[in-house]
């Protein structure tokens, strides 16, 4: 690591950008800070610290500066400059830039474009609809009975997002946004979504597009009057950490939210470095997104820095994330409380005066102002914003630091300031609330809803219901299911399970954010496994684990299990549904099938003692790669940056992620009638293992098989894997099924009738090879001809 001095220029005018150049001083590795355009606390009063007069857009004589400086770290402070593409233009130049790209920085600056990220990588937030048209806006929301929330899609300034209280006033909101155009062209396009109820959270978090450390949750307070009233401002004040953030939910937060957001925007093309800020809603339901924003907050920034521990350097966490190095430094948190008061202009969010003078008179100990709205005219400090000054108290208790801020406010004093009186007092309130023993525990609280898993259970009971044949009634949600072999027409049977996953091919699914045919591949691969025994599928379960139940994701899988149930003909008799957060991450979910068949005594295969030599192999053509392979595909799909959502290189019509889905052909109802009439001696699934590893399984140990390859085509897929992925044709056959999901072994006596029962369900049946000695195939039990 670099041991450099540090020159640094932030770009920003605000209390945020003040608390940053404060932090800074204090570091070693720090020469010198300038801020540009920066304030009255930055133009004086800190060491190392000086003004540029440069605007936060004005890229070129940034860079200008920069170079001209020897500038070698910058920090935007603002969101504007971000969107615009502030760090490329400092990218261009070689100067680090702690902050996102422009196509990163779009997750604040189009809310609209944020919201399809979050449905695209299942993080939980509020459900929502765009619109670009007001009437289509306006009709939506007359025809909605929750309570909304109205948000400018584009930058606002922080205002940009307005609660109405009823209906009337969501329709007057809608309105100013979009046609009488309060907010500009940020309201061209409108986010409307169900308005959450809960306790909101706002996390800061370093990320160098890998790595992602949280700093402690803070709590804003938007409105301009006590009691939350009033409207919007770009905050009245914050304090930290908020008492409702246990480690638990810290814990969660960051597994199904903060991680998952920095995975996603690196999976889709533009990873993200530099201070995340992630609003929540903290619902009964468990944390949701309320919005990010693409850098520090203001004023989050002014309560959370002075709560960094002295053992932890700003200057080189940020270097650590701008070299994409976050793991290797140490982030610790001081223990206690901070507490800001932010002190405004009269008439603030409205017009206001500016020019008034600012005095200070004894400051407290233990509390920080930082300038937002000030500057230095003709020796004075004067106001010159609408939020002027936010002045933080840290204390061992919450109580104390916003004691301890009060405090200090008593010292400034600026013609008709005006100020919140009541900052944290949805904390004090929660935590009069809480008993004096142990916070009560539920489920709920431990991130596993019971509710939402009644509720699946209640919408896939229909898909269950559909599944329902001889010998089981097909109703779920008690202890376990019946099934009355009798009643299935069965005499002297043996039972056979089975039980199998569908292995990677579920990240394309997660990836694609497409889960109604992964529960077919499920199916398949076990009753494949079944019939191969020459046993009838007769019942199915299901085991459903995930991090966090997402019930329309959860209740799609289970569509596809009782589509597969239905093709195969066995009855879907139950599940289980298991929400483990902490072991599976937001957007994962896992699959296992367990699958049960009968069948009579006398017709159990294989029957290995009547294969012989000269025995035929016929072979019945699969419809894809199934659910095998699928970690040598991604890594060969990975080798060439390939997304799951562009072309399919081997069929243009569809998407590279369509058809990877391609569901697992079942042969169940195929293969009845010739295993019924007893003409099949042996049956192999090709699944993990391919040719090479799943014949021998059928086979007499003194036996072989001669395939010849040439009979059929290799389908594209597997042609344009063995290229690209350099597959040597040994591995091929021995890794996927190569066109061929099914073989029989049957004497050449009813090949003949064999391929004509199958061809009436389907055309694509081949003689492929016969049964021959070892000897003849030197010792090798298979020999594939023609590749």
């Amino acid at each position: 690591m670099s041991t450099d001095k540090l020159y640094v220029l932030v770009v920003g005018s605000g209390g945020r950008e003040h608390a940053i150049a404060w932090n800074l001083s204090r570091s070693s590795r720090v020469e010198r800070i300038y801020v540009a355009p920066g304030n009255g606390g930055t133009e004086s009063g800190i060491d190392k610290v000086s003004n540029i007069n440069i605007g936060v857009s004005d890229f070129f004589s940034l860079t200008k500066f920069a170079q001209e400086n020897n500038i070698n770290l910058v920090i935007p402070g603002p969101e504007q400059p971000l969107v615009d593409g502030i760090e490329s233009a400092f990218k261009k130049i070689g100067i680090p830039c702690f902050g996102p790209s422009s196509k990163a920085a779009m997750m604040e600056g189009s809310k609209t474009f944020a919201k399809d990220f979050m449905k695209r990588h299942q993080i939980p937030t509020a459900t929502y609809e765009n619109f670009s048209d007001y009437g289509k806006a306006k009709a939506y929301l007359e025809s909605v009975s929750h309570k909304v929330v109205l948000k400018a899609s584009g930058l606002a300034g922080g205002k940009g997002v307005l609660i109405p209280a009823d209906k009337q006033e969501a329709l007057f909101a809608l309105k100013e946004i979009m046609v009488d155009k309060v907010f500009g062209s940020a309201g061209n396009e409108v986010v409307i979504e169900e308005f959450l109820e809960g306790q909101e959270l706002s996390i800061l978090a370093f990320s160098d597009g890998y790595t992602i450390v949280p700093l402690p949750p803070a709590q804003d307070h938007k409105r301009i009057f006590d009691g939350d009233q009033g409207p919007n401002t770009g905050g009245m004040g914050c304090y930290c950490p908020t008492p409702i953030a246990i480690p638990e939910l810290i814990a969660q937060i960051k597994n199904e939210i903060l991680q998952p957001t920095i995975d996603g925007m690196r999976r889709d093309g533009f990873p993200f470095v530099g201070m995340l800020f992630t609003g929540l809603m903290i619902t009964s339901s468990g944390p949701k997104v309320l919005e990010y924003n693409v850098r520090f907050g203001d004023p989050e920034t002014e309560v959370v820095l002075p709560l960094l521990s002295d053992k932890s350097d700003l200057a080189e966490i940020i270097l650590a994330c701008v070299e994409r190095r976050l793991d290797s430094v140490n982030i610790e948190i001081k223990p206690g409380f901070a507490a800001t008061v932010v002190i405004a202009s009269d008439g603030y969010p409205g017009s206001y005066l500016k020019g008034k003078e600012i005095t200070f008179n004894d400051v407290p100990s233990d509390t920080i102002i930082f300038h937002a709205g000030t500057s230095i005219k003709e020796g004075k400090l004067v106001t010159s914003g609408g939020r002027v000054l936010a002045v933080t108290g840290v204390a061992s208790t919450l109580r104390n630091a916003v004691d301890k801020a009060y405090e200090c406010v008593k010292s400034i004093s600026f013609d008709k300031m005006y100020f919140r009186k009541d900052i944290a007092h949805r904390a004090f309130a929660y935590l009069s609330q809480q008993p004096a023993k142990d916070h009560v525990m539920t489920y709920a609280s431990a991130g596993v809803s019971i509710d939402s898993g009644n509720l699946l259970v209640k919408n896939i009971k229909s898909y269950v219901k559909s599944t329902q044949r001889p010998g089981s009634d097909c109703e779920i949600g008690g202890f376990g299911g019946l099934f009355d072999l009798k009643a299935a027409g069965f005499n002297d049977p043996i039972l056979v399970s089975t039980t199998d996953g569908v292995g990677t091919k579920l990240k394309i699914a997660q990836a694609m954010n497409l889960h109604d045919t992964i529960g077919i591949d499920l199916v398949a691969m076990n009753v494949n496994d079944l019939i191969v025994q020459g046993a009838e599928p007769l019942l199915f379960l299901d085991y459903y684990a995930c991090g966090k139940l997402e019930v329309e994701v959860a209740q799609n899988v289970v569509k596809g299990i009782a589509d597969g149930c239905l093709e195969s003909g066995c009855a879907l008799i139950g599940g289980e549904t298991s929400e483990m957060p902490g072991v599976y991450n937001n957007g994962e979910y896992d699959l296992a099938g367990f699958a049960t068949g009968a069948v009579e005594r006398k017709n159990v295969l294989p029957r290995i003692s009547d294969i012989k030599v000269d025995d035929v192999l016929i072979g019945i053509t699969s419809s894809g790669l199934h659910s095998n392979g699928f970690s040598l595909v991604r890594k060969i799909i990975n080798k060439y940056n390939l997304e799951y959502k562009s072309p399919c290189p081997w069929d243009s019509t569809i998407s590279l992620g369509e058809s990877l889905l391609t569901p697992t052909k079942i042969y169940v109802k195929q293969l009845l009638p010739v295993v019924k009439e007893g003409l099949v001696k042996a049956m192999a699934h090709i699944t993990g293992g391919g040719f090479i590893d799943n014949i021998p399984r059928i086979l007499p140990k003194d036996l072989g098989v001669s395939i010849d390859s040439n009979v059929w085509e290799l389908p594209k897929v597997f042609k344009w894997l063995k290229e690209n992925g350099n597959i040597p044709s040994d591995e091929l056959f021995r890794t996927f099924n190569c066109g061929i999901g099914m073989v029989l072994v049957v004497s050449s006596d009813n090949e003949i009738r064999v391929k004509k029962l199958l061809q009436q369900y389907e055309s694509n049946v081949y003689t492929i090879g016969r049964v021959v000695t070892k000897q003849t195939n030197n010792d090798k039990h298979v020999v594939i001809k023609g590749i």
